[in-house]
């Protein structure tokens, strides 16, 4: 794990889910995945999209616009069942989901929305060679 997302796990929850610095005012979840060659837990911060209360969550695999996918990536292709941690500023709470990889107009769609409201992700798109950037849905189980 890099040292910057040590620092932002830690601002998250020592600030009830709601990091600053690089992330204030962005919607942010902790993905709780099993490594796919390890077999251990990882947890990897993520900008997210939910729109609806009881809907699915959304991360973007976009590696900021990086030529390959990143390794929390495959870690949930390999072992879809999952967690997450969301917070409300105050209270942290662990989610059991099911990820579900989304591919072509319903794909684009939900990256269309991130997108409009995030601008960087258009950035991201622009700058990689990869031709989608995946987009996965973390469904309630």
């Amino acid at each position: 794990m890099s040292d910057f997302n040590d620092q932002v796990i830690a601002d998250f929850n020592s600030k009830g889910g709601k990091p600053g610095g690089y992330f204030e005012n962005a919607p942010v979840l902790l993905l709780h995945s099993i490594g796919a060659k390890t077999g251990l837990e990882r947890t990897q911060p993520l900008m997210f999209l939910h729109e609806d209360d009881k809907g699915p969550y959304y991360v973007f695999a976009s590696y900021a616009g990086g030529p390959k996918d990143p390794a929390w990536y495959h870690n949930v292709v390999a072992n879809p069942e999952l967690d997450i941690s969301v917070g409300d500023g105050t209270t942290i709470t662990r989610l059991p989901v099911r990820a579900r990889v989304l591919d072509g107009e319903e794909r684009d769609t939900i990256y269309a929305r991130q997108a409009s409201l995030f601008p960087q992700f258009a950035d991201y798109k622009e700058k990689t060679s990869r031709d989608v950037i995946p987009v996965i849905e973390l469904s309630p189980r």
